[in-house]
């Protein structure tokens, strides 16, 4: 069963590419997903990593995190489910 890693303060000019090598040292990689700006566009640091098994992933989270990625100490924990959060009064539906 796979499991979701959250991956945080992550260079921002990481790419896709480098975190899959990266955490592909101690498993398979089935995505990996950064999460943009919705103004710029531009990456916010942080992102997802889905290990092909939930092994992997603990080990991954044992190896990565604290340790140094461009510069920057990680932050490598199991992604918590997203919660739900009601849109602010007057906010539309269409953007």
């Amino acid at each position: 069963m796979s499991i979701k890693l959250y991956v945080g303060n992550l260079p921002y000019q990481t790419t896709e590419q480098e975190l899959t090598e990266h955490f592909g040292r101690v498993g398979q990689v089935n995505q990996v997903q950064f999460i943009l700006d919705k103004m710029t566009k531009r990456p916010r640091g942080f992102g997802f990593v889905v290990m092909e098994n939930k092994e992997e992933g603990e080990e991954a989270i044992r190896q990565f995190h604290g340790s140094d990625f461009g510069g920057r100490k990680l932050t490598v924990n199991e992604a918590k489910p997203m919660e739900h959060r009601p849109r602010p009064q007057g906010a539309s539906a269409a953007r």
